[in-house]
């Protein structure tokens, strides 16, 4: 899996039951989170692969002094081990995580 920050371009982003069903799959363990308006995560990294489908709200996620908003509808792929900070919106944010 590589980097990659994915911007949704259809008219409306997929329900939620859709996204989830896209992310298994492709093989991915898929839970629903929900953070509070400017919930912040300091720098961290995964052991797993992970793809965050945006479902509602806004967050951005910094990777390596670059920034990268998702909004709904909008994916991140983001390999094991590539630290990575990010902080919800005013409007807090719902999302899949799905890892592998």
């Amino acid at each position: 899996m590589r980097l990659e920050h994915i911007r949704w371009t259809g008219s409306k982003p997929p329900k939620q039951d859709e996204a989830r069903r896209r992310l298994e799959d492709e093989s991915f363990e898929v839970v629903c989170w929900s953070d509070a308006p400017g919930r912040a995560y300091a720098p961290h990294a995964h052991e797993r692969d992970e793809s965050l489908w945006m479902i509602a709200g806004a967050m951005t996620f910094v990777i390596d002094g670059q920034s990268y908003r998702l909004e709904a509808g909008d994916r991140l792929a983001l390999p094991r081990g590539v630290v990575h900070a990010a902080q919800a919106h005013d409007a807090g944010a719902r999302y899949l995580i799905g890892e592998r």
